[in-house]
């Protein structure tokens, strides 16, 4: 299953037992009516968050997963879902402006190849 949209929140990794650390990541989908879809990634796959910036357009490759807890004061069930990522990818979009990760503009084709002419005129003027 797959989610789409843009990041809008990456957390810290937390440890959660000598053996068990996760990470937080929310993605902000699209449409009329978008949502905050709360993720996590676990385990090895913490890294894969260090790859992503808030704003990126991106396509998680989710697992559903479900368990019942039983609370140990009333006995009360509960049933806990969640959305675990175990891939993402950055969609990149020629219209999108996209900026490395110290916040400088990339170029896409067409502004690659508007700079080097301006650069290869003859007085290096850009007009």
């Amino acid at each position: 299953m797959d989610v789409q949209g843009t990041i809008y929140k990456v957390g810290e990794v937390q440890q959660i037992s000598d053996k068990f650390r996760k990470r937080e990541i929310v993605i902000r989908t699209g449409g009329e009516y978008p949502q905050l879809i709360g993720c996590q990634v676990t385990q090895d796959k913490c890294e894969m968050a260090d790859q992503i910036n808030i704003g990126d357009n991106v396509n998680a490759s989710i697992n559903l997963r479900g368990r019942e807890w039983t609370n140990p004061k009333d006995g009360s069930v509960r049933y806990i879902n969640t959305i675990e990522i175990w891939r993402i990818e950055v969609v990149e979009s020629e219209t999108q402006t996209q900026t490395t990760s110290h916040g400088t503009p990339k170029m896409n084709g067409d502004m690659a190849n508007q700079f080097n002419e301006q650069q290869n005129s003859s007085d290096g003027l850009p007009f």
